[in-house]
């Protein structure tokens, strides 16, 4: 039996990449609509060799559909994915605006596949990118020795952003380059051959995007007891986020037991090897790739029974895209 899946914000990075993945991945789908605002009416989307148009959201009818991936912001998602749910289909939202609602699932499938069971308004909500790859990396270790507290730097690409992001690093770039001055319009400032924090305000001195790491790992886990202490800069990288993560655990965990443990885990590919300069996961190598790439594991030198890994993977793959994806082929 095949399935009759919609993507909203196909013609956004997220939304092809959406496209891409169901092809490469061969999920059983008879019909597939590409959706997004009236000003796409008619654009032209990729879905392996077959060519699709975009329709208009406004008017589409949901009433067919079994699956909706949603990749269209957070205010459209608000307003939709309500409606779509209440038509029958499944909607898996791609933003941050059903993350937190006790309703609704937040799932990374390695992680709390499970959790896709309980969905009362018919919307599950895929995580921010940087927390995805750090559960990926830190669940087989929760599993063993339960974490206590997480101290993570995050080192993120400015295609989360968006197009326009990566549009103004190649720009600036140049700009750089013919020493003319540069230019800052989507960022708040220099972000070639610099390092800032872009996100909205959140509390208590924290931004947005550092708070989701807090809230939306303490569910996906399902402690609330779990301590993150985070710190998000975007770097000038295009794809791929880099984190530094150190982890205390309620009993003590070895980096060669760590090392044990990821090795086989799913969604990880772990680098192993003494350290050698340039041997750690990179985010240039990890772009267009599937896997959450996990190396440089290492004891920590203050907090016996801690340790200290450096996790990297690709932000519209694993970050966005493929978890997406993957929570569609746990309903299918």
């Amino acid at each position: 039996m095949g399935f009759k899946v919609a993507i909203v914000g196909a013609t956004g990075n997220v939304g092809r990449e959406m496209l891409n993945i169901l092809e490469e991945r061969g999920i059983p789908i008879d019909e597939i609509v590409a959706l997004a605002s009236r000003r796409s009416l008619g654009t032209e989307v990729s879905y392996g060799d077959r060519t699709l148009k975009v329709k208009v959201l406004d008017t589409y009818d949901f009433s067919d559909t079994d699956i909706c991936i949603m990749s269209a912001g957070g205010s459209v998602s608000k307003e939709w994915s309500p409606r779509i749910g209440a038509q029958g289909a499944v909607v898996i939202d791609n933003s941050s605006a059903w993350r937190m609602d006790p309703d609704v699932p937040l799932v990374v499938p390695e992680v709390n596949a499970a959790a896709i069971k309980d969905r009362k308004k018919g919307i599950i909500a895929n995580p921010n990118c940087s927390t995805i790859q750090m559960l990926v990396a830190l669940k087989p270790l929760h599993d063993v020795a339960r974490i206590k507290h997480i101290v993570v730097s995050t080192y993120q690409a400015t295609s989360g952003k968006g197009q326009a992001a990566v549009d103004e690093l190649r720009a600036q770039m140049r700009e750089f380059g013919t020493d003319k001055p540069i230019t800052s319009k989507v960022f708040p400032g220099q972000i070639a051959l610099n390092v800032l924090s872009d996100w909205k305000p959140g509390s208590d001195g924290y931004s947005e995007e550092e708070l989701k790491l807090v809230h939306e790992t303490r569910k996906i886990m399902g402690d609330p007891s779990i301590g993150v202490t985070p710190t998000c800069v975007r770097v000038p990288v295009v794809t791929g986020h880099s984190e530094s993560v150190h982890v205390q655990f309620h009993s003590p965990l070895s980096a060669a037991k760590a090392r044990d443990l990821l090795r086989n885990a799913p969604g990880v590919k772990l680098i192993e090897g003494e350290y050698k300069p340039g041997g750690e996961p990179q985010p240039l190598a990890a772009a267009d790739t599937d896997p959450v790439y996990v190396g440089r594991v290492r004891d920590d030198l203050a907090v016996p029974g801690a340790l200290n890994l450096w996790v990297v993977s690709d932000n519209l793959r694993k970050g966005a895209a493929l978890n997406a994806v993957q929570i569609a082929e746990l309903l299918v």
